[in-house]
């Protein structure tokens, strides 16, 4: 049986590097939170379609609106920690990253109640130093490789490359973001902005070419991108402009979409990514999550 992962990253639009020279860490307390609001609408579609999934929830949203991640979990699925700042893992020292992974973890587990396992580094800046620290804090997996090289803001990891789960030299499980190859180039299929960018017909068929040769696939988004009505900020580079705002009033329709064509395969079914965490673990005894 093929494994899908619907993954979330619950930060809001004004937290995002492509709007960082606008809204800098210090200004975030001034900026609208729409938050709540986007990420209800989500799990309201994750109701209907009856699909528990991983919600990787910032640390600076959850003081704030503790509610909103009890909510997560009180609608059946899993809360995993998206760092606490948003802030480049690769740019803080060691002593403010030790402090960042610690937090969120501490913060999400004392308004849930549950060990949060989970980890998704800020715009995949992921790192082998990030690695052992996450071993050392109690987590389990990450879910940060986007083994894109042509991105400027994601992080690397040594040794395996793989589109598929695999353990990495710290003990901590990578179930990676999804590349094809397309022309001898790997092109991501993970979501995000690769998912409004790209017609909804190519990266449909993309996908389903990926779980004809691969058992596990994990799609990510954030709340903001099906909120159109989002401010829309001026004088911004035309690079993140496009990053930032195309297609939004498309992106809840595709999800529902999307979602829909991946049920109708028989040989596919929904999990959050714990759950495929247990299934890696129960095929290669590598690690105890318990």
């Amino acid at each position: 049986m093929k494994q899908v992962c619907l993954s979330f990253d619950i930060e809001d639009w004004f937290q995002v590097e492509n709007l960082r020279e606008v809204f800098p860490l210090e200004s975030w307390d001034n900026a609208e939170l729409r938050v709540e609001r986007n990420t209800r609408q989500i799990l309201d579609i994750l109701d209907e379609k009856k699909i528990k999934s991983t919600f990787f929830v910032l640390g600076w949203i959850a003081e704030r609106v503790p509610g909103l991640v009890k909510e997560i979990v009180s609608r059946g699925h899993e809360v995993a920690s998206h760092g606490y700042n948003h802030q480049l893992n690769y740019n803080l020292d060691s002593g403010r990253l030790r402090e960042d992974l610690e937090r969120s973890k501490n913060l999400l587990e004392d308004i849930t109640g549950v060990e949060v396992i989970g980890y998704r580094a800020p715009t995949f800046s992921i790192t082998d130093e990030v690695m052992t620290v996450l071993i050392e804090l109690g987590y389990k997996y990450d879910s940060s490789l986007n083994d894109f090289p042509l991105h400027d803001r994601y992080g690397k990891l040594s040794g395996e490359k793989s589109n598929r789960p695999f353990l990495h030299s710290s003990g901590i499980v990578e179930i990676p973001m999804p590349l094809v190859s397309i022309f001898n180039k790997r092109i991501p299929i993970s979501g995000g902005g690769y998912f409004r960018l790209l017609p909804f017909g190519v990266f449909r068929n993309l996908i389903m070419r990926f779980l004809k040769e691969n058992d596990v696939y994990v799609f990510y988004m954030h709340p903001w991108e099906i909120d159109d009505e989002q401010p829309r900020v001026k004088h911004i580079k035309l690079t993140n402009t496009v990053r930032q705002y195309t297609a939004l009033a498309k992106t809840e329709r595709r999800l529902r979409t999307l979602v829909d064509e991946i049920k109708k395969r028989n040989n596919c079914t929904f999990v959050s990514l714990r759950e495929e965490l247990a299934s890696y673990v129960q095929q290669n005894r590598t690690i105890d999550i318990e």
